[in-house]
């Protein structure tokens, strides 16, 4: 096991008696006690790890010391012997926790998500399958509790998306999918294959965390806003109110057009969230450049050639390219329910990537 500074603890555990003493006093201003409770929080996870995995530390010692100690009794030394073991499980396991919770938090990682799903190389296989990764999210999201919104649309021709952008909210989604973002491949006869063959297709998705007004401010003098009739499919007007909201940020050349909502103010709304999304996005990507460039080579262009994950139909399997993981268990991963052995999978290597990157593997 790779030592964890004691001093590094001892910070920890004294920050942790100022900042309750300080609440305690309750001198603070109210911004102070919002900000301060906040680190509370997230510090009694902290300390709570580094007493268990002091406690467990001593116990090991102790039983290491009834062994070393020639004049004690042969049968409690025999004993702890026997004890031994399940101790050093214990260190290990307390270690491993503690190690764990010490990681650097993305600041982003509780929050919501927008999701974005395009269709790419295939086409109508590509829009059906953009609609099949829609629906495993959204099932996979039902399991976890979350609420799925759609903020723009575009179905393909004989069914799926050719682009489907949606909110999913709830606590920890963005921690949770976060890993989704990239090239998915799917390799399966379609239904207008007579001759039994199998087609190679593929969706691009993205996952970006939704940002709140506090997290980006936005100048209503770099907005081009312009409002139109909503269209159906063909350009047919669904409705004859200028509804539908089309948000150009001049500085950054985004571009947001919702047309879901029968009311302009709540397109505008919804715009406005995805714009402000978007532009976190961007934000966290120009301070951080290894995830600048994670992010281009995992979203690419939706081409065969670049994948993060196939999805076999003849051989019902489904492949992670990134950490040479295979289930075969495709009904059960695009049903949402076998989702998470393929994300823990993902979450567990970039925690060991984490643990390398700070000398703690």
């Amino acid at each position: 096991m790779t030592p964890i500074p004691a001093d590094r603890l001892d910070a920890i555990l004294t920050r942790h008696d100022i900042v309750t003493a300080t609440l305690s006093a309750g001198s603070a201003d109210s911004d102070t006690f919002v900000q301060l409770s906040r680190e509370l929080s997230e510090l009694e996870g902290v300390v709570a790890a580094i007493y268990a995995y002091r406690a467990a530390a001593a116990n090991f010692a102790d039983i290491e010391a009834l062994i070393d100690e020639p004049g004690s009794d042969s049968e409690m030394r025999a004993l702890a012997a026997d004890e031994k073991p399940e101790a050093e499980a214990g260190l290990e396991a307390a270690h491993r926790a503690l190690q764990l919770i010490l990681l650097p938090k993305d600041s982003a990682d509780e929050k919501s998500a927008i999701l974005e799903i395009r269709a790419g190389t295939g086409g109508d296989e590509a829009a059906l399958f953009a609609g099949d990764l829609f629906r495993m999210y959204g099932r996979y999201a039902d399991t976890k509790g979350w609420k799925v919104e759609v903020i723009s649309e575009s179905e393909g021709t004989v069914g799926g998306y050719r682009e489907v952008i949606a909110e999913v909210k709830g606590k920890g989604v963005f921690a949770r999918l976060k890993f989704e973002s990239g090239a998915h491949r799917v390799q399966r006869v379609p239904d207008t294959e007579a001759q039994g063959r199998i087609h190679t297709s593929a969706a691009t998705v993205a996952v970006l965390p939704e940002a709140e007004e506090v997290d980006i401010v936005i100048n209503d003098a770099d907005l081009k806003i312009d409002t139109m009739r909503s269209q159906g499919a063909g350009g047919q007007h669904v409705n004859k109110t200028e509804s539908a909201i089309r948000i150009t940020h001049m500085p950054s050349g985004i571009v947001i057009f919702v047309q879901e909502e029968r009311s302009q103010h709540k397109n505008r709304a919804r715009a406005m969230s995805l714009l402000r999304s978007k532009l976190y996005d961007a934000e966290r990507t120009a301070k951080d450049a290894v995830r600048a460039a994670d992010r281009k080579s995992q979203v690419g262009s939706g081409d065969r050639s670049e994948r993060i994950r196939t999805y076999n139909f003849p051989q019902a399997r489904v492949t992670d390219h990134r950490i040479n993981l295979t289930l075969y268990k495709l009904e059960e991963v695009l049903a949402g329910v076998a989702l998470d052995e393929l994300v823990d999978a993902l979450v567990t290597e970039h925690q060991a990537e984490l643990l390398a990157a700070e000398g703690m593997a």
